[in-house]
């Protein structure tokens, strides 16, 4: 095996966690929107404005990965819903599900060999593939680890 393909397998283990932690379908599963959209005293953020600002965030390395006219979000209006709590049970199932989708077309994009890791994008500031994948396992694990901890401080986490 070559070394390019090294890096993407890498790359795509690391992506999809299990790891040094559980993969994203098992440290997302059964959240409830009630859940979600509690406060925990001291913490600016509920679970529901943390997994909403990962798919917001993934969603936005996806677009700038495949969009030469990507344009930029404002920073940090852009990235965090205005909401404390999903419209419904639907809403976030629907949020989550986008987080594992949208995980899976980073991978895609990184098995292709057709998608050079290391080329820069000539819409971008030096980012590469490479580091957009990075980004996204990096953000991922940040957000999701706080979410454990928001569910453990609300007891729904062992």
């Amino acid at each position: 095996m070559n070394q390019n393909q090294e890096i993407r397998n890498q790359l795509i283990k690391l992506l999809e966690g299990g790891i040094a932690y559980q993969p994203i379908e098992e440290l997302l599963k059964d959240i409830t929107a009630d859940e979600a959209g509690k406060s925990i005293s001291h913490l600016p953020y509920t679970i529901w404005q943390l997994l909403e600002h990962m798919r917001i965030t993934l969603y936005d390395i996806l677009e700038f990965c495949q969009n030469p006219d990507y344009q930029y979000l404002k920073w940090p209006d852009d990235y965090w819903p205005k909401e404390v709590a999903p419209a419904d049970q639907e809403t976030l199932d629907k949020c989550i599900a986008e987080i594992k989708t949208g995980i899976q077309t980073m991978i895609k994009l990184v098995q292709d060999p057709a998608n050079d890791l290391f080329k820069t994008f000539s819409h971008g500031e030096g980012q590469t593939l490479m580091r957009e994948a990075l980004l996204v396992a990096e953000h991922t694990a940040y957000h999701t680890g706080e979410v454990i901890v928001l569910r453990r401080l609300l007891g729904t986490w062992e």
